[in-house]
């Protein structure tokens, strides 16, 4: 008779790549995974400020003598209106591979297979990664220059790309940001050691 052995869970399961889904690029497996570090602070905003909205509007209802059932939920849904406008994509990345989770769906490219980056000015700044299989990601860039390990994450597979030659568009725009991120950690390291 034989014993069975009670599987032990993978410590790794989180990074391993999830089946294949339409319009979904495959994760490759191994890996460190990066996320972004000041996703919790700003989750945190979002909630603190829909929270005090909520707050004031019902106080003020109360006070005037309007506050009824009807009008808490409508302040309500006015809270988590401006929470979901407010809470940002949730962005992590392993080697090949990034991913930007939101509220209602996740995207993710393999960052390893890279065909182009396209950096888009405007009001609200945004780096549009595409890779060969035509899944793509759109991410804030600050996102990148806050966070060195998700940076060095991309940075690593796109190089690869461009020495491979798949990389046809965006070698400029990823070494414009890399220039910002390096005079950005610069100035932090002069700071912190009081040099400057």
């Amino acid at each position: 008779m034989q014993r069975r052995v009670p599987a032990v869970p993978d410590p790794h399961a989180a990074d391993a790549p999830p089946t294949r889904r339409p319009g979904r690029a495959p994760r490759p497996p191994g890996g460190v995974t990066a996320y972004d570090h000041k996703w919790a602070g700003e989750l945190r905003f979002a909630g603190g400020c829909s929270g005090t909205l909520l707050g004031l509007l019902l106080a003020v209802d109360a006070v005037a003598g309007r506050l009824t059932w009807l009008r808490v939920l409508l302040w309500t849904a006015v809270a988590a209106t401006l929470c979901v406008v407010l809470l940002p994509p949730r962005v992590r990345a392993g080697p090949g591979w990034l991913a930007s989770r939101g509220l209602l769906r996740g995207t993710t490219v393999r960052t390893d297979r890279l065909v182009s980056v396209r950096w888009s000015d405007g009001v609200s700044q945004r780096l549009l990664l595409r890779d060969a299989d035509g899944c793509r990601v759109e991410i804030d860039p600050r996102v990148l220059i806050a966070n060195p390990a998700l940076w060095h994450r991309l940075d690593q597979d796109a190089r690869t790309c461009v020495e491979r030659g798949t990389l046809l568009c965006g070698a400029t725009a990823l070494r414009r940001l890399g220039d910002r991120i390096d005079r950005r950690t610069a100035r932090t390291v002069f700071e912190v050691s009081g040099l400057e």
